[in-house]
């Protein structure tokens, strides 16, 4: 589904423009409003928010996917959320209104954007199940089933992070 709003985008010549972002650059800080849609070329990102000085990953973007900050891109309202490079990023930028656009002309692409979009929704339920699990083994093993390219693509420290748990606890189940 992803490939197929991506070459969709590509055939029409919808993108705004192609950057890229330097290791640990941001993408989107809190506070902002950001309605754009990026497609990551090469790289990976995380999104996190910041709590009393603590930062809390919340997913993660890598090669061949889509990211932004949804909340923003719906809302048109000032995100909470960071979008920080983990690796130097090329993405391709397609404002909020040109994706619409294209989405609303096509019956089959709004069909597939409500189904990327019930996936999401179903993955953030899994993610908030993953949170409330008590043991760091069942975590890891829940989202090593769910996600095995995070584990390709991703830093074991920032996994880590977003598993909650300590880069030892996560390195001593790695190794098991």
């Amino acid at each position: 589904m992803i490939h197929e709003l991506y070459k969709r985008i590509e055939e029409q010549g919808l993108w705004d423009k192609t950057i890229t972002i330097e290791r640990n650059a941001y993408l989107k800080i809190a506070g902002t409003i950001d309605t754009n849609l990026f497609y990551i070329v090469s790289g990976s990102l995380k999104i996190s928010i910041i709590d009393e000085a603590e930062e809390h990953i919340i997913r993660f973007g890598y090669k061949n996917n889509f990211i932004t900050a949804l909340d923003s891109f719906i809302t048109g309202e000032p995100s909470e959320f960071y979008i920080q490079a983990i690796k130097k990023t090329q993405l391709k930028v397609i404002s909020k209104e040109r994706y619409l656009k294209l989405i609303n002309e096509n019956q089959e692409l709004k069909i597939i954007w409500d189904l990327l979009l019930q996936q999401l929704l179903l993955q953030q339920i899994e993610r908030e199940k993953d949170i409330l699990i008590t043991s760091p083994q069942k975590r890891y093993h829940r989202v090593l089933l769910r996600s095995p390219q995070l584990f390709q693509e991703i830093p074991s420290k920032y996994i880590a992070s977003y598993l909650r748990m300590s880069p030892e606890t996560f390195s001593r189940l790695k190794r098991s």
